[in-house]
């Protein structure tokens, strides 16, 4: 694609970069009472079955996921035209996802400035290594990647690796703005967790809390994962990176079913999002429908996306993503000096 047709690109999205306040308020109104009403539901149904109990926080997780992508949109200063109203519900939001607002904000700008950018890895991320630094990577290196990639621990422990550590302490060298606002949702929470335990019992409120918070946190981490981790996903070094190219080729379409689409703010327009932060979720897809070169995006579903799990490492030489299970095939085809290149079709045509 020509810079020219870039330019142009990114002037076609920008036009939906408004936020549009009605639909703003109407999207905190479909998302917070439901959540809220549900967990009272849920409350309530413990004194008739706790298969109910666990239901009705199965289907509040998907609120809270909702309530999340606002949280999201509010970091971007893309769900208010203000500022400061930006700030006070993205902290409110926080408060119920257990984020915090500066600090996520920061590091997500950070993982848009920096996406697909090989020389760039680190800040808001999940953690990817090439298959020539997973070679020259020592036996604990290597081990301690195959770990963070193994699907039980990044989606079973990863969850209470974010709300109970990463996001309850500020980095180091963090801004006073930064640490005051982790300290007030920090504060925040453990206030209303306090009250809610001395209003209901302790057993009461781990039975309908925990549940919400470890499906919404793995199916937040899944969503992340899955729409930057597809086969032939765009990475570069930063002497031939484009963040257009980043954007439109280093993100994917997840297509999904539409009341999973709605749940999930349409964050499967991933590739827009991307093209222009600046968007609110309500408005990216119809982004994507009136721009055609977008169209194109690489596009995964449920069943597809399911794949990207067998992803590991991503080969610089056939530009994609490759299985531990192909690595060993190309790491031993390079020490007996094979040279018929490398990744999965290179296997497959073995």
């Amino acid at each position: 694609m020509s810079k020219q047709k870039q330019a142009q690109l990114k002037k076609s999205v920008a036009s939906f970069a408004t936020p549009d306040m009605k639909a703003s308020i109407k999207q905190l109104l479909n998302t917070l009472l439901p959540f809220f009403l549900l967990w009272f539901l849920a409350y309530q149904s413990l004194s008739v079955s706790v298969w109910l109990t666990l239901g009705l926080a199965v289907v509040a997780s998907g609120f809270v996921i909702r309530i999340f992508i606002i949280f999201h949109d509010c970091t971007h200063q893309s769900f208010f035209k203000n500022k400061k109203a930006n700030r006070i519900v993205g902290t409110l939001t926080g408060i119920i996802t257990l984020f915090a607002f500066e600090k996520w904000k920061r590091s997500h700008a950070i993982h848009h400035a920096t996406s697909s950018n090989l020389d760039k890895r680190g800040t808001g991320d999940v953690w990817v290594m090439t298959v020539d630094e997973y070679a020259e990577a020592s036996f604990w290196g290597r081990l301690a990647y195959r770990l963070y990639r193994n699907p039980l621990v990044m989606f079973g422990l990863g969850p209470l690796y974010l709300f109970l550590l990463s996001n309850r302490f500020n980095r180091k060298g963090a801004k006073p703005k930064e640490r005051w606002n982790t300290y007030l949702i920090n504060a925040s929470i453990a206030v209303i967790y306090a009250a809610l335990i001395w209003a209901i019992g302790w057993q009461a409120f781990l039975i309908i809390q925990l549940p919400i918070l470890f499906l919404s946190g793995s199916l937040g981490i899944w969503l992340f994962y899955v729409q930057h981790q597809f086969e032939d996903s765009y990475f570069e070094n930063e002497s031939e990176w484009d963040f257009v190219k980043a954007a439109v080729d280093g993100s994917s379409y997840y297509k999904l079913p539409k009341v999973m689409q709605w749940m999930t703010g349409s964050i499967g327009f991933h590739h827009v999002h991307h093209l222009s932060p600046r968007v609110p979720n309500y408005k990216l897809e119809e982004a994507h429908e009136s721009t055609p070169p977008l169209q194109k995006a690489t596009t995964i579903t449920l069943v597809s996306s399911l794949q990207s799990i067998r992803f590991r490492l991503y080969d610089e030489a056939s530009k994609s993503f490759v299985s531990f299970r192909e690595v060993k095939e190309i790491l031993r085809k390079r020490k007996n000096g094979i040279q018929m290149g490398t990744g999965r079709k290179a296997v497959q045509e073995k």
